[in-house]
């Protein structure tokens, strides 16, 4: 993930490091389909409410939740190779997927994410992204089987490889955008300061965004690339490139509702950052680094700033900040979180938030009630409802405060 740097490195790696106790509920008694769409639709705004936190289960280094697109089930990533499904309120014993023998999960490695097509394919498929056990990032397909609930292993398709010539910032995070576009976060291959200059290099993945069509592979590939990419054609440029210039995008999330992309890409020594882009500036995007960290010239490289993307916002490293946490912008029951993009910090662990108005980060509030240790990713149910994940164990869901 994307805590370690070239100053505090050792902790950042030893936090990440720390195991948990797996606390695993009994089977449910009736097992769900993911053809069963029995979320509840938008949930009901409570005005005014004050947010809490309410725990959802302990798990192994958790790292990531996702669900498909109208299924109540929630699918928790676990850094070491699991994914497990809670449903019902309850965990079930059987894993949906278990690599844990494919995956090396030291440091910054790991099982990062999993993704769910929209529509009727997210009955049927899902994505892992992880790194190998050399270090490489790779991205692998599977169907549900006859267990609904499980993943069969006979149907794994490997989608994309990228060699890893570092061992930290592999991004890792894969989403779907609103076109049902694959989204792939890499980092910009590790070290400090991009000694290879791959972030703004257009013929290199590393440090970049990736769209890709894995529902119809072409030209050889596993995946297709979509023709409206902006860089399909230019010679010198890999088509797969959406948008570029990034450090350590750990966490991203498309606005289901305003189509708008907001980043949180990890800085340097300096400044951590999150972005906000609207629809019309996302394709070519370009996030600055290595030539800017958040707000500040790092390099006296010159880049093509035509397509610059300038932070929304930022803030200092120290005071017990270490590493952006990317989140989304909350519509669950909480009335007073109602439209805040939340976000958090690994080691300070404070869910904050704030709203974009003109382009700008507007009502900035920090939310000290909704404090975890080693605050490693936010998460949506199918209802909307909001999650927040501790590496150290714990999954919660964002509730009123009663």
């Amino acid at each position: 993930m994307g805590v370690a740097r070239t100053r505090g490195a050792a902790l950042a790696l030893a936090l990440i490091a720390m195991a948990c106790t797996k606390q695993i509920a009994p089977q449910p008694t009736r097992s769900l389909s993911p053809t069963q769409t029995t979320a509840s639709p938008s949930p009901s705004v409570i005005p005014n409410a004050q947010p809490a936190l309410e725990e959802v289960g302990k798990f192994d280094m958790p790292i990531h939740v996702a669900a498909p697109d109208g299924d109540e089930r929630l699918f928790v990533v676990e850094k070491k190779g699991k994914v497990l499904v809670v449903a019902g309120g309850k965990t079930l014993v059987t894993p949906a997927l278990d690599i844990t023998d494919q995956v090396s999960s030291q440091g910054e490695r790991g099982l990062f994410s999993i993704a769910f097509p929209p529509g009727q394919r997210g009955e049927k498929f899902a994505y892992v992204s992880f790194t190998d056990t050399s270090g490489d990032s790779r991205i692998w397909e599977y169907q549900f089987g006859q267990d609904p609930n499980v993943l069969d292993p006979a149907s794994k398709r490997q989608i994309l490889f990228v060699d890893q010539p570092f061992a930290n910032h592999n991004g890792g995070l894969i989403v779907f955008d609103p076109t049902g576009m694959l989204i792939v976060g890499l980092g910009d291959g590790g070290s400090g300061g991009d000694p290879g200059n791959r972030a703004q290099n257009l013929g290199e993945l590393l440090g970049k965004l990736l769209r890709i069509d894995p529902a119809h592979p072409s030209g050889g590939l596993a995946y297709g690339v979509p023709s409206d990419n902006p860089f399909v054609g230019r010679p010198g440029a890999r088509g797969e490139v959406w948008a570029y210039g990034l450090r350590n995008p750990w966490r991203f999330w498309f606005d289901p509702k305003t189509k708008d992309l907001f980043v949180g890409d990890v800085g340097q020594n300096a400044v951590e950052e999150i972005d906000f882009v609207p629809p019309a500036a996302q394709s070519g995007a370009n996030f600055g680094w290595r030539a800017y960290e958040g707000d500040k010239r790092f390099s006296d490289d010159r880049i093509d700033e035509s397509r610059l993307i300038r932070p929304v916002l930022t803030y200092p490293l120290g005071d017990g900040h270490c590493s952006v946490t990317g989140g989304h912008v909350y519509r669950g029951r909480v009335g007073s979180l109602s439209g805040f993009y939340l976000y958090g910090d690994f080691c300070g662990g404070v869910v904050a938030g704030f709203k974009v108005s003109g382009g700008a980060a507007v009502e900035k509030r920090s939310f000290e009630q909704l404090k975890v240790p080693q605050l490693v990713s936010f998460g949506q149910d199918s209802s909307g409802e909001t999650y927040v994940v501790s590496l150290q164990g714990a999954v919660y869901r964002v509730v009123p405060k009663t």
